[in-house]
């Protein structure tokens, strides 16, 4: 935000003509454009995906290329806001000078941000277990740079030694974790240990290091705030009973309702060419109905039906039994393969958010006969439905599509997290991201 507002106005004040009042950098309307400016690029770097912290990390190529994107697209949405406000102005001498200080601003800072945290390091972590979820941990740590870490070692417990590299570090029993705190210059603990009963934790030692002031996570915790999902596997009803979440007041709820209204009116106007045209394309492409109607379960496990263009085959389930759809899926239309990938068979449950029935941000609505299938195989799955489904979702904008128990299971972990974090803040984040895996069909299907 500094660096666009900072290009912004050196590139402006560069253009000012000495004693002449009114100067394109003085005018009144020149911090309104600086906002707009900076507004409009940090939108369109989300729109394109360079804040998706948490998601599958990108190439350097990918990255230059979708900030290229961002700025190319950036400098002719600022040209045409430089030229409503100040009329007459060499707008498109401002905007290339402006591109050129923030495209040098930003590597300044990049640079900048890179020498401090070589200089500072990274923080120091114990890592007390030394099963497959402490090698997991540490794979994690090493590998999210949102997040990196340095291991300096592991603490065992009951649990079986026999899969440590031979340049992990694996400290003795008979040290306390104390001790190795303070010789270390431990910063965190993280305990990766699915039992912690029958002694094979120190929790005395482990209590007096909190008090201490080391911050202490375990795998739920650990896992919630590396991947932004929450683990089902090693997951006990207690965390989620104690843990601090669930944010269901009638405050958010009413939020959630004007923010459904209003978006999905606004929504419905904006794609309503789009919504017109591809209705006649599926009336031109096969035979059948336009809008595909299913049954869903909703809010408090209760039915509601699901509205979609149709993209398949009036026949795609003609013997009655309910199938997943799957990557090239043989039922799909020639159009209906175009607005799966696009996601503009989903515009019509814009019209279910309206009445109520859907959310713009949720887990996605699954089919009764699935429900009653994953809730068997999928533990607290039925949490999904304290809060209405969306559109789109968590899970959709951080998981690739999937058609499985399987893929069922881990995009459940990332629906808890949204049922258990859901806020305004992370329904905008929801929808700007839904933005990048539209326009780059990120988790196509």
């Amino acid at each position: 935000m500094l660096c666009f507002l900072a290009a912004m106005f050196i590139a402006s004040a560069l253009r000012m003509v000495p004693g002449e009042e009114g100067g394109l950098a003085m005018q009144s309307g020149m911090m309104w454009l600086a906002g707009g400016f900076a507004a409009v690029m940090l939108l369109l770097y989300s729109f394109v995906g360079l804040y998706r912290s948490g998601a599958k990390p990108m190439g350097l190529g990918t990255i230059i290329q979708r900030a290229l994107l961002a700025i190319v697209v950036g400098a002719y949405v600022t040209y045409l806001l430089l030229e409503s406000v100040a009329g007459g102005s060499p707008g498109g001498y401002v905007v290339g000078v402006a591109m050129l200080y923030l495209l040098t601003g930003l590597v300044v800072v990049r640079v900048a941000v890179f020498m401090v945290q070589k200089a500072v390091g990274v923080p120091r972590v114990l890592i007390v277990g030394t099963g497959a979820d402490a090698q997991g941990v540490a794979r994690d740590l090493a590998t999210l740079r949102r997040i990196e870490r340095h291991v300096v070692g592991f603490y065992p417990t009951s649990e079986s030694a026999e899969g440590m590299r031979p340049d992990q570090r694996v400290f003795s029993r008979e040290r306390s974790i104390e001790e190795l705190v303070a010789e270390h210059g431990i910063d965190e603990i993280i305990v990766a240990a699915r039992e912690q009963r029958g002694g094979g934790l120190p929790m005395d030692q482990l209590l007096a290091c909190r008090i201490a002031g080391t911050p202490i996570l375990d795998l739920a915790g650990f896992y919630e705030r590396a991947r932004a999902e929450v683990p089902i596997d090693s997951l006990k009803a207690s965390w989620l009973i104690y843990s601090q979440g669930f944010v269901q007041g009638p405050a958010r709820k009413a939020a959630k309702r004007a923010f459904d209204v209003v978006t999905s009116a606004a929504l419905l106007v904006l794609s309503s060419p789009i919504m017109l045209l591809t209705a006649l394309v599926i009336r031109l492409d096969s035979p059948g109905p336009i809008i595909y109607r299913q049954e869903r379960v909703g809010l408090g496990g209760r039915s509601f039906m699901c509205l979609k263009f149709r993209s398949m085959t009036v026949d795609a389930e003609k013997d009655g039994v309910a199938r997943w759809a799957t990557q090239n899926d043989a039922r799909v239309t020639r159009v209906g393969a175009f607005i799966r990938k696009t996601r503009i068979d989903e515009l019509p449950q814009l019209l279910s958010v309206l009445r109520g029935e859907m959310s713009m941000v949720g887990p996605r609505p699954e089919r009764p006969s699935f429900v009653k299938q994953l809730k068997e195989q999928i533990p607290f799955y039925d949490l999904r439905h304290s809060v209405k489904p969306g559109v789109t979702g968590w899970a959709q904008v951080r998981y690739s599509y999937g058609a499985s128990v399987e893929d069922a299971r881990r995009k459940h972990q990332y629906d808890l997290y949204y049922v258990k974090n859901n806020s305004l803040f992370l329904d905008v984040l929801v929808l700007i991201e839904t933005v990048s895996v539209v326009l780059f069909r990120e988790g196509s299907r």
